[in-house]
């Protein structure tokens, strides 16, 4: 009980810094309001296909509406760059929630007067999330840039938590808000919600070049890419492989939970929403819980969470029974939350400060269409085998990539030591800048966290 109240205590304290800081004050809070957006044009978007797809193709456009929604983002990152790698990480988030905002405006407008054509439509959501990758790796930079190390946790749990409980909230107000007047509308909020974060975003760009400018004149940062850096770490190169691994073994859930509840519960949409709801609610408990992880090794913590995910799907995969795969989804969830603000921790660590926001967007590149691959692959998985066979792979190939990362830190771990017991060794010569001293006085070699 002690520990709880220190860990919330801590939690309060952490918050209440972030609060209190002049850049984010404001930013912060339109982040919220961003995300409730997108929350909402889970429907919207999906909806509006339906609307104004030609007879007999509304799958068709649906899936291209919701594909280019998300998937130009890898795009966008590797694309722009040159351009993109000289602006400041507000102006990052300002420029994608410009182009949001502006782009979405045009489908509302579209929409409402009922000219919305569905190749336009197609074609400015793609527009629009152009830049995503860039946004997000702005707002993440900004917390690495503006806060203490003890305190970036905190502010990637916060901005993960928005995520989560938008994505629970957010789709509850756009199924009254389209039922009402439209979805056209809802993308009209989502579009609206954008314009708060990005006036927030300019604002915040304008006080930091005004700063800036009454300083020193800024270095010039190198012209190096955000994967020439990522591949020349390795412990950055391997928790960018092991979170699209992750990613990608969570895709096929996706299309196998509802298959599942549909054929092999014989269920209704609303036990499908119930599933994603406790997810959510749990994912959103969790994000929040990550700043009690945060004077936790990372690396364990990522290993626990992967397995812990894994375990959490398993009732859904060896029962039919309802019960234990509501309580296993929503453990999922609580389990899951803190991924997000844990691994972009070790990459705000691990990364040249003068090169985060090029390393977030390469990592948002790949990690974004990972989900999508696996969801692709998982569509002939459940055709092949069903819902709840490909749930329990999922479940299975999720604990055993768990449980060999967990080897590969042991032994590198035990490497590192074997170097370091080797270079204490008494009498041995080691070389530092460019003379021979003895191994009593090299220093030891680094551990992974």
């Amino acid at each position: 009980m002690e520990q709880l109240r220190d860990g919330a205590r801590t939690w309060i304290g952490s918050l209440s810094r972030l609060g209190r800081h002049p850049a984010l004050r404001w930013l912060l809070p339109a982040q919220l309001v961003s995300a409730l957006g997108d929350g909402m044009s889970m429907v919207a978007v999906a909806w509006l296909a339906v609307q104004i797809a030609p007879a007999g193709q509304a799958g068709v456009w649906t899936g291209l509406a919701v594909a280019a929604y998300a998937l130009p983002a890898p795009l966008g990152a590797a694309l722009l760059a040159p351009l993109m790698r000289r602006l400041r990480a507000a102006q990052l988030v300002a420029a994608d929630a410009t182009a949001r905002a502006v782009t979405l405006a045009a489908v509302a407008i579209l929409a409402v007067t009922g000219q919305l054509d569905p190749v336009v439509y197609v074609g400015l959501l793609a527009v629009s999330s152009l830049l995503h990758a860039w946004g997000s790796a702005g707002v993440y930079t900004l917390v690495a840039e503006l806060l203490p190390e003890e305190d970036q946790v905190t502010g990637n749990a916060l901005l993960s938590t928005f995520a989560q409980s938008a994505f629970v909230v957010g789709p509850a107000l756009a199924g009254g808000l389209t039922a009402l007047a439209g979805p056209g509308w809802v993308i009209g909020v989502d579009a609206a919600s954008f314009a708060v974060l990005a006036v927030a975003a300019w604002a915040l760009a304008a006080r930091q070049a005004a700063t800036a400018a009454t300083g020193a004149d800024a270095p010039e940062t190198p012209a190096t890419g955000g994967w020439r850096a990522i591949l020349g770490n390795p412990r950055l190169l391997g928790l960018l492989l092991v979170t699209c691994a992750f990613f990608f073994l969570y895709g096929p859930v996706e299309v196998a939970l509802p298959v599942h509840v549909a054929q092999g519960l014989h269920g209704s949409p609303g036990l499908l929403g119930l599933y994603w709801t406790v997810f959510g609610i749990g994912a959103t408990v969790g994000a929040l819980g990550a700043v009690l992880l945060r004077h936790r090794a990372p690396w364990p913590v990522v290993v626990v969470i992967i397995v812990g995910w894994g375990a959490a799907l398993l009732p859904l995969g060896l029962t039919d029974a309802v019960a234990p795969g509501l309580v296993g989804f929503a453990a999922g969830g609580v389990i899951y939350g803190p991924f997000t603000a844990i691994s972009t921790a070790l990459f705000q660590r691990g990364a040249p400060p003068h090169l985060l926001s090029r390393v977030l967007a390469a990592r948002s590149a790949l990690t974004t269409p990972a989900t999508g691959l696996g969801t692709l692959v998982g569509g002939p998985v459940v055709t092949a085998v069903g819902g709840r066979p490909t749930l329990l792979i999922s479940a299975l190939l999720t604990i055993a990539l768990g449980v060999g990362v967990a080897a590969v830190l042991r032994l590198t771990r035990r490497s590192s030591d074997t170097a370091t017991a080797a270079s204490r060794a008494p009498g041995r010569a080691v070389a530092r800048d460019g003379r021979l001293v003895t191994a009593a006085a090299a220093p030891a070699s680094p551990h992974l966290p």
